[in-house]
């Protein structure tokens, strides 16, 4: 892992791409402690604290796991494939399957939380109701191997939702969208719009994640066949957690 001639990286990016490079072809597996901080500073003849930034990029990145007195891990967590298209199909939650289990096989918790809201601003426009209308918010947090990896809350218009199983924690078999569906406002359409962005402190300990990690902000609007926006489900996500999957036809 020695250095070009020449390299214009900072010493401690050099030692990050390397052991990156090291754990992308298999030299450091999932669970394997890398080299601490001062066996990196003799190796690369720095200072201690020049390699304590390398190992910190590795953990903003989410490659390896930091706990006092065990040094760095490698992360063994296998993130999440979200398929974007596959996942909101009708033959998914019609068949009171949920979309979650598109993705993902492995048990998940989800911490949930009903209220009705003021509509904010963008959310009012999207639903097209007055703003502070009062709406339903379900607000979820996902957690899979005791990782948090997503905060979502979605926001319907209360006179679909009010006196509706969409107002209760479970919703049932295939969720909100089977309820609407029951309703007849099935979804027909969607409309994601996806941006990153570094968390705000409140998403960072909801997702127990740094706040110098990059989020995966997505923001979902669901319509009828009339073209009604019956849901704005706000996502954010930890970036190391996830893979944006989308496969289509041409």
């Amino acid at each position: 892992m020695a250095s070009e001639t020449g390299d214009q990286r900072p010493k401690y990016q050099r030692i990050a791409d390397d052991l990156k490079e090291a754990i992308e072809s298999g030299e450091y597996g999932p669970g394997d402690r890398l080299p601490g901080e001062s066996a990196l500073a003799a190796q690369y003849e720095v200072a201690a604290l020049t390699a304590r930034q390398a190992l910190k990029i590795l953990r903003i990145e989410g490659l390896v796991e930091t706990k006092k007195g065990a040094g760095a891990r490698v992360i063994e967590f296998r993130p999440i494939r979200r398929h974007g298209i596959q996942r909101l199909a009708r033959e998914q939650w019609g068949a009171g399957k949920s979309i979650w289990s598109a993705d993902e096989e492995r048990p998940v918790t989800i911490d949930v939380r009903v209220d009705t809201v003021a509509a904010p601003a963008h959310v009012a426009r999207m639903l097209a109701v007055d703003e502070n209308e009062p709406v339903c918010a379900r607000s979820r947090r996902f957690v899979l191997s005791d990782r948090p990896v997503m905060l979502a809350t979605s926001y319907l218009p209360l006179d679909l939702a009010e006196g509706t199983a969409i107002m209760r924690v479970d919703t049932g078999e295939g969720g909100t969208y089977a309820r609407l569906a029951e309703l007849g406002h099935a979804p027909t359409h969607f409309r994601e719009e996806i941006r990153c962005r570094l968390p705000v402190a409140e998403e960072a300990e909801g997702l127990a994640m740094p706040l110098e990690r990059p989020v995966i902000k997505v923001c979902r609007t669901a319509f009828d066949a009339g073209l009604q926006a019956v849901e704005v489900n706000e996502m954010t996500m930890d970036s190391a957690a996830y893979v944006l999957e989308y496969r289509f036809d041409a």
